[in-house]
């Protein structure tokens, strides 16, 4: 299969990289551009470790081409610094092993931008799409409601 170059725009910055057609996000992102806090998993969407945000939604990058990321604004954990949420989870405790940490903050940061008044209902139908093995997802919980009531 040949390969061609794209230009995505990751964390603010362009990057032309070599793709070929069959490339997902995800591992262009960890191969190519060596950014590797979206963590390979189940590689099929289910445990959303892999969550990049895609023009500010969060889309889990296994089940991405990196060819339809082109032309978008991709954001990946490297290009959240110091957010409340990051910090949030620190406080909180809301993560052991921290495989899937990254792609829990992912998923909460899109949470508290969209919904800033979110409810409990809300908060756990957003966590439902990433798994974690670890916690209970009470301190997760916890970590979102807690930037929540500072907005």
């Amino acid at each position: 299969m040949k390969s061609f170059t794209i230009s995505l725009t990751i964390n603010g910055e362009e990057k032309m990289v070599p793709v070929m057609a069959s490339d997902t996000l995800l591992f262009v992102i960890r191969h190519h551009l060596g950014l590797t806090g979206a963590k390979p998993s189940c590689l099929n969407g289910d445990c959303g470790a892999c969550t990049v945000h895609i023009d500010g939604r969060p889309m889990k990058s296994c089940l991405m081409l990196a060819v339809e990321a082109a032309g978008k604004k991709v954001t990946t954990i490297e290009g959240l610094q110091g957010t409340p949420i990051q910090q949030a989870f620190i406080e909180k405790f809301a993560f052991q092993c921290g495989y899937c940490t990254p792609g829990f903050i992912m998923n909460c940061q899109a949470l508290v931008e969209k919904h800033p008044d979110a409810d409990d209902q809300t908060i756990k139908e957003w966590l439902s799409s990433n798994i974690c093995r670890c916690t209970s997802y009470a301190e997760i919980e916890e970590a979102v409601k807690s930037v929540l009531k500072k907005k």
